[in-house]
């Protein structure tokens, strides 16, 4: 009946151009969709496979319409009909996940697909087009939609059809009765929707930086050496693709690179028996320059060739496209000379924070806070944008000495009604999870910061930062055990602000009485500029017994954070959970010849 139903359309049609160039058909995108799920290179749990099959199939039968969090959230995940979207935001996390899952399988596995199916932010509706229409067909403008399928519309009756559905019976089997729509109306909507969607290669926007991931070289030409060179590859590109701040680019034109991504992350493979050395570095395209390069070792007895492949891909995706990766390192500080405009984007700001962490003067400080607290005011449902506000207010009391920001209890409440505005957006976000931690830690909530912690963690071992802050949170805490060995891994991982993990190294050192070693980590640290890690290195010098270097240490402090001399107590007692634990370092300061228990001054 369906196919007598576009036989008489197309019969009937008056343009024939017009309707030649539809999307694709009803079948067409089930059998593309049924190919998606069954590919291993489909990265979705099944409740995601689920929330797939169930979109395409209610967009097939024309309730694209209903296709809303609360009918999901009661479809797919089975929930009750008290469900909440605007405090739960599972289908959201969901349909984020269906994308970067998209995006990988169309990138690794679907390259030579001829139908493409992604789903727009902003809905759930998905979008249905030919590879060829996205990559050569010219978009119609708004007048020439309307006028066509008003044209569409009245010129022919359309009688009523089955439209197919995807079999069901997998996963969670859900079967949904086809109901009669409008066929030709349901086809003109999916071309005149999809029209002007970028699929593939999308143009990237200025300020998300393109990366180029090249064929890894082999030492020699034995086929299992160039099968893992291809796989890891893969992979990699599918970590990539996972990242929202960087566009991957699999094949860029030859010849034309530099035009194609801002860098370049080139490789080889080394095999040695059983052994395997993979080197990487990540090079500049405009000048050549190489800003990062690491080998990662691995052994076939310990693990299988897929396992190994994911794992060094993980290594690398992380080593330079995660928030303090040698990506977001390798430009100057661009907040440095209040360069945001006040309309800047969340994207923007989220960069701007980025580069803040590494120059943190009381300027770039003002500039990110309003960029980022304008960001929320013009989009209140960004969840990165809040939680990094949170972190920025925070800064305001962790680094209150450096910042040059006075003592109060303001910062710490806009910085926890922030974190908690983040979480009921984006409970299982790791940026939102770390901001939770990191304030809750400062109020002195250490079970829910360290619930987040576990929480954050839990959802990406592979995020260096994240791995240091809950190491350090759970040191800090009094489980210096676990917790250093955390901010070891993030240490070696030779990423993101290993002063930063080196200055927490110095505290694990000197926690369990090892003062030679706790002096080297805080030499190794790098931060000269931050006053704690000087009270800290002071306390060591004293526990060393090295009067006249300590004596240097005091000196640096009274003439440049002279106010943190009359708040050790409070300093120390805000980030050292156990009483035990403060003593140590009083007691370090003290030999040293600071008298720590003066009465706080404010």
């Amino acid at each position: 009946m369906r196919d007598l139903v576009v036989g008489a359309i197309m019969r009937n049609a008056t343009n024939v151009n017009l309707f030649s160039s539809l999307g694709p058909t009803a079948e067409e995108i089930c059998r593309q969709a049924e190919r998606i799920l069954a590919s291993e290179e489909f990265h979705a749990p099944q409740r995601g496979r689920n929330f797939l099959e169930f979109v395409v199939n209610e967009t097939l039968a024309g309730r694209s319409g209903f296709l809303k969090a609360f009918t999901i959230a009661n479809v797919v995940f089975g929930r009750e009909a008290s469900f909440d979207p605007q405090n739960d935001p599972v289908v959201r996390i969901e349909a984020g996940r269906i994308r970067k899952a998209l995006e990988r399988y169309y990138l690794v596995a679907g390259q030579a697909d001829e139908v493409i199916i992604t789903m727009p932010k902003g809905g759930y509706v998905p979008h249905f087009e030919y590879v060829r229409d996205a990559a050569m067909a010219p978009p119609l403008n708004e007048p020439e939609n309307a006028r066509i399928a008003d044209l569409a519309h009245q010129a022919h009756p359309l009688p009523e059809a089955h439209p197919p559905t995807l079999p069901a019976g997998r996963g969670r089997g859900i079967a949904l009765p086809a109901i009669f729509v409008l066929l030709l109306l349901a086809l003109v909507s999916a071309l005149f929707i999809a029209r002007g969607v970028p699929v593939r290669a999308p143009p990237p926007a200025a300020s998300v930086p393109t990366v180029a991931v090249e064929v890894f070289a082999e030492s020699s030409s034995v086929d299992s050496r160039a099968d893992i060179a291809r796989g890891l590859r893969d992979d990699i590109i599918g970590q990539l693709a996972q990242r929202d701040k960087v566009i991957v680019v699999a094949d860029p034109p030859t010849g034309d690179r530099a035009v194609a991504a801002d860098y370049a992350l080139q490789g080889n493979i080394q095999m040695d028996g059983s052994r395997l050395r993979s080197v990487a570095r990540l090079v500049r395209q405009r000048d050549g320059v190489v800003i990062w390069a690491d080998n990662f070792d691995a052994d076939f007895r310990a693990q299988n060739k897929l396992g190994i492949q994911a794992n060094v891909a993980r290594q690398i995706a992380g080593a330079i496209a995660q928030p303090h990766g040698a990506i977001f390192q390798a430009e100057p500080a661009m907040i440095a000379r209040s360069g945001l405009k006040a309309d800047q984007n969340a994207e923007a700001c989220s960069r701007a924070y980025d580069s803040y962490l590494q120059t943190m003067t009381a300027q770039s400080h003002g500039v990110v806070r309003e960029c980022l607290r304008q960001a929320t005011q013009r989009n209140p449902d960004n969840a990165t944008s809040w939680a990094l506000l949170s972190l920025v207010y925070l800064d305001e009391v962790r680094f209150r000495y450096r910042l040059g920001t006075p003592s109060s209890a303001e910062p710490l409440e806009l910085a926890n009604a922030s974190a908690q505005r983040a979480a009921s957006l984006a409970p299982d976000n790791t940026r939102v999870l770390r901001a939770v931690m990191l304030v809750n830690f400062f109020r002195g909530d250490i079970d829910k910061a360290l619930a987040a912690g576990t929480a954050a963690y839990a959802a990406d071992p592979d995020d260096v930062e994240v791995a240091g802050e809950y190491g350090l949170r759970l040191a800090m805490s009094g489980k210096w055990q676990s917790g250093c060995e955390l901010v070891s891994i993030a240490f070696d991982k030779n990423v993101g602000p290993r002063g930063y993990y080196a200055g927490g190294m110095a505290m694990c050192a000197f926690m369990r009485g090892d003062i030679e070693a706790a002096e080297q980590w805080s030499r190794i640290s790098d931060l000269d500029f931050n006053p704690m890690r000087h009270l800290a290195l002071l306390s060591i010098l004293g526990a060393a017994g090295k009067m006249a270097e300590a004596k240097l240490e005091q000196d640096w402090l009274l003439a440049n954070a002279p106010a943190l001399m009359t708040n050790i107590r409070q300093e120390i007692s805000l980030r050292l959970q156990r009483l035990e634990d403060q003593e140590k370092v009083f007691a370090g300061l003290r030999a040293a010849g600071v008298a720590v228990d003066l009465p706080s001054g404010g």
